[in-house]
């Protein structure tokens, strides 16, 4: 056990119909750019990447130790991405090839780790905090990130961040959860 990880959940939204109209090298590449973008950021960071889900993208702060990368960290890298995805529909744009948009959640909590199986070895966390990190993405909105309360208490001394109170917003299987929307400081 895992006492104080940092999960964020990264999710692409009309991803289907870009997928429609791109052929499936493109899509792959344009995914491959993303996904490169996003361990660039997380690696300077020192957060730990877990998987990708189709064109979902989860990572963790905290794994090592809470000192290697912070709730704050995380934060920042969830700021970072936002920033490169609207920079990349941007580049895009001109040239009449779709962008994505994305909605991130993150939430702070205990995790169990580890390595299962007998193929493919890959380390993984489980635990409620993982599954309340995606309702936190599911339950926020497209170009923002939706921070857990847990995460709120965490990071709202910090300098340089506005955090907008959501109110208690429902969270599949999860009931209603208090809830924060995210922005850098201008």
């Amino acid at each position: 056990m895992i006492d104080e990880v940092t999960i964020l959940f990264a999710d692409p939204k009309g991803f289907t119909a870009i997928r429609e109209q791109l052929i499936a090298g493109e899509l792959v590449d344009e995914l491959n750019e993303r996904f490169k973008a996003f361990d660039h950021i997380i690696t300077a960071r020192g957060i730990e990447k877990i998987k990708t889900i189709g064109d979902a993208y989860m990572c963790a702060g905290g794994l090592a130790s809470t000192k290697a990368s912070s709730p704050l960290q995380v934060l920042l890298a969830a700021l970072e991405m936002q920033d490169y995805m609207a920079k990349r529909k941007a580049e895009r744009a001109p040239h009449g090839l779709p962008g994505f948009d994305m909605r991130l959640g993150i939430h702070t909590g205990p995790v169990v780790g580890g390595i299962v199986g007998v193929k493919k070895f890959q380390y993984d966390i489980w635990g409620d905090t993982v599954k309340i990190a995606s309702r936190m993405e599911s339950s926020g909105e497209i170009g923002q990130v939706n921070i857990s309360a847990a995460t709120y208490i965490l990071v709202n001394n910090t300098l340089g961040s506005r955090f907008t109170p959501r109110g208690k917003v429902q969270a599949k299987d999860k009931g209603k959860m208090e809830m924060y929307f995210v922005q850098r400081n201008e």
